[in-house]
């Protein structure tokens, strides 16, 4: 089969690759009493609520002890054994005892073996029929995250750069559709965003991040099809722990980091965490900044072994550019000359959270859990672009400025309930939950800024007043949902189904039109899959799942998106030897997505068609007893659009989307017997092919292959009294490669050479 560009689809290809490879319970509700950016595409989580009493990170074990888990053979304990032997031996409460050790397996492997990402429910990887990929704290440590786009380039499926180096937001994609708006949870809880209001994660606050590919509507309700990010938010232990880091970097980067946390009484029924963040930085455009101050502070309270309540809170205030542009002379470049002002460009963003996990397990066999969390975004962006094309070398300028506030309350109700119809078992989860949001939005546009003299640019500084408010809009979105599924057990086959009906009304008003809009929604979301479990670790699957998104905001004629939604087949296999810390997986996908969002260089949003992603994922990670871990990736992605309001980009490529990805990371400890010990090393590359510049395939972005490594010493393998000290440093695009990237027409630069150096010390 050929698309009209003349490109063959590699779809009969891929699935003969992928198939060689490969009602009961209660229903809790409370609704809560309050309720232009450059992406291009439209862990664990707590839904199954972490142990709030953990064991607290651990300094590096010796190699000489064993990583390997006994092997067993009886096929109706492997899962249970399989999990049981991925971390450090303790004795929790039953209840508790996956989730609280694979907190701790987070700090030592590189491989995690249960999420309760694709099902809310604490269930092996191995047994969950979706892709999925958890981010463990260990690799996020050896790679000196900074970014939640960092912490996801080499997950398979997953592209971070499509518009460039841009510290402003984590604009990501999975299976080539946008999920910065919709798609990124935290402790199992949407984090919504809109327009220039898009929370900002600090990945130091977080314990593991879990990537789920393919539609999840079917529990969590609205969302990509692409699939979503969670992150597992750390939590109090029951053990002291204490980290501080100094950390310095290019471009004048100064940052401190904290972690802190330990039970508050003897008895152990309270106990704290409080990370925080402290950073100053510039970026490479001139003037700009990438600023952050951060405080998580979290309590837990366990009264006894059936019930704990965590609440967590957070504030943030950040300050980055508010335009990243630089010029580009001409299809698919771009220059070093930056196309903004340094007196007016930044984005002041504050941010603050607050929530609680509870879980209350009345037996064995019924569990009740509730979460909840209200978050407050207040941005104020001011930037200055091109006004019109250059006359000459001298280009006219004009200022932008956009308010952004917004407010969220969502609160998330589960049941849990495990019974035996003769000889299946169950796992019965039965939910409703609730979103309320509010967004503002302020803008305004003016001429108080000087031309650019392109041949000889000069940025000297001058005074810009904020431009007169031109358009004020305010937009409520509620919505509410009821999800029922069950995973139903039977020897080696494991059938799960997921149903669940969303409600959802948005209104809209033009403040200065002074007209209102309001729109309702309904839609029913399922996913049915069928895994079979093999005594050797082979688990191949089926799966079947849809998505629903109601968008908010409006075209450029004003009137509102309509839903964006998606469906899917997969079709894969995952492998988990017994006995070594590894796991593999492969999956084949055809996915359509109907009515998503694109946000083009000018920052006006509108609304495509219809856009077919199919595509083959395969993942590789190992953490094994000699000091080596290592995650791998291939992707291999073919996207046509099948309906587009622009007939002429009907059978082409959706641009920014590169068909083939590679990624590979490696981290080595070198033996502590010789003169080495205490050193590792780390190495990392990614590699995405071409991709097409616009979405009508007139040019194409070149491939491009980025190198990162890392150098690690521990003082306390040379002397004792140095315990807990270790130095760190980091270099990403170690050769400094300089690479463009272009998507909808518009072109960005991509990420220069950085290098960061941290100093750590725990006790």
């Amino acid at each position: 089969m050929k698309r009209n560009d003349g490109q063959t689809l590699g779809w009969e290809w891929m699935v003969r690759t992928g198939l060689g490879a490969a009602g009961l319970g209660m229903l809790l509700h409370a609704a809560p009493s309050a309720a232009q950016v450059s992406t291009a595409n439209s862990g664990q989580t707590a839904a199954t609520l972490p142990p709030v009493t953990v064991e607290a990170p651990s300094q590096p074990r010796p190699r000489a002890q064993s990583s390997q888990r006994t092997s067993q053979s009886q096929r109706g304990r492997v899962a249970a054994q399989r999990n049981a032997g991925s971390g450090p031996a303790r004795n929790p409460d039953p209840r508790e005892g996956d989730a609280g050790r694979g907190n701790a397996s987070s700090e030592h492997s590189y491989v995690a073996n249960s999420s309760s990402a694709g099902t809310k429910t604490n269930t092996p990887l191995l047994e969950t029929p979706q892709s999925i990929s958890v981010v463990t704290r260990k690799e996020l440590n050896d790679r000196a995250v900074q970014t939640l786009t960092e912490a996801v380039g080499y997950e398979p499926g997953v592209r971070i750069d499509a518009a460039g180096y841009d510290p402003r937001f984590d604009a990501i994609s999975i299976r080539g559709f946008d999920i910065t708006y919709n798609g990124i949870y935290l402790d199992g809880l949407r984090l919504v965003g809109a327009g220039l209001g898009v929370f900002k994660t600090e990945p130091y606050g977080v314990d593991s991040i879990t990537v789920v590919r393919g539609p999840s509507s079917a529990l969590y309700g609205l969302g990509s099809p692409g699939g979503l990010i969670d992150l597992q938010s750390k939590l109090p232990t029951s053990q002291p722990f204490h980290e501080v880091q100094t950390l310095f970097g290019d471009r004048d980067r100064v940052q401190g980091n904290f972690d802190l946390s330990g039970p508050v009484d003897p008895g152990g029924q309270f106990s704290y965490r409080l990370t925080g963040v402290v950073r100053d930085a510039d970026v490479f455009v001139p003037g700009g900044k990438d600023n952050r101050v951060y405080v998580a502070p979290a309590v837990t309270w366990k009264p006894d072994q059936s019930t704990t309540l965590t609440v967590l809170g957070a504030y943030q205030k950040s300050k980055t550019p508010g335009s990243m542009f630089t010029y580009s002379t001409g299809t698919g470049t771009t220059t070093d000359i930056f196309t903004g002002s340094p007196s007016y460009n930044s984005l002041d963003q504050e941010q603050g959270r607050v929530g609680y996990l509870f879980e209350h397990a009345f037996n064995n066999a019924v569990t009740v859990r509730q979460k909840f969390r209200y978050v407050d975004v207040d941005a104020v962006t001011r930037y200055v672009g091109f006004l019109g094309a250059p006359v000459g070398d001298v280009v006219s300028r004009y200022t932008g400025y956009v308010h952004d506030t917004l407010q969220s309350a969502i609160i998330d109700n589960q049941v849990e309930a495990k019974l035996s119809t003769g000889p299946v078992q169950h796992t019965l989860l039965v939910g409703t939950d609730y979103t309320a949001s509010t967004f503002n939005d302020k803008q305004g546009f003016g001429f108080g800024v000087s031309s650019l003299n392109l041949a000889a640019p000069v940025y000297a500084p001058e005074s810009i007043p904020d431009p007169a408010i031109s358009s004020s809009t305010a937009q409520r979105q509620t919505q509410s949902g009821v999800y029922v599924q069950d995973q139903a057990k039977l020897d080696h086959w494991i059938l799960t189904l997921s149903g669940r009906s969303d409600w959802v009304r948005t209104t809209g008003e033009d403040l200065f039109a002074l007209t209102h809009q309001t729109q309702s929604d309904q839609a029913y979301s399922g996913r049915a899959g069928l895994t079979y479990v093999f005594d050797s670790g082979v688990a191949p699957y089926v799966a079947y799942s849809t998505s629903f998104f109601p968008n908010l905001g409006v075209d450029p004629s004003g009137a509102f998106f309509k839903p964006t939604t998606g469906k899917q087949t997969e079709i894969g296999v995952k492998y988990q030897p017994q006995g070594t810390r590894s796991f593999i997986t492969a999956a084949v996908f055809d996915l359509t997505q109907d009515g998503g969002l694109v946000t083009t260089g000018t920052g006006v949003t509108v609304q495509r068609g219809e856009i077919q992603s199919r595509g083959f994922e395969l993942q590789g990670l190992a953490s094994l007893g000699n000091g080596f871990d290592i995650t791998s990736s291939y992707t291999y992605l073919d996207m046509v659009t099948k309906q587009a309001g622009d007939s002429s980009l009907v059978g082409k490529f959706p641009s920014g989307n590169p068909p083939h990805t590679v990624t590979l990371w490696g981290n080595y400890a070198l033996p502590l017997a010789g003169p080495f010990a205490g050193l590792s090393v780390g190495t990392g590359v990614r590699y995405m092919s071409w991709s097409y510049g616009d979405d009508a395939n007139t040019f194409k972005n070149s491939s491009v292959t980025l190198v990162d490594a890392a150098l690690k010493y521990d003082f306390g393998q040379a002397a004792k009294e140095l315990k807990g000290l270790q130095f760190q440093v980091n270099a990403k695009n170690l050769f400094n490669l300089h690479y463009t990237t272009c998507q909808v027409g518009y072109c960005y630069r991509g990420a220069p050479l950085t290098v960061i150096a941290t100093l750590g010390y725990r006790w």
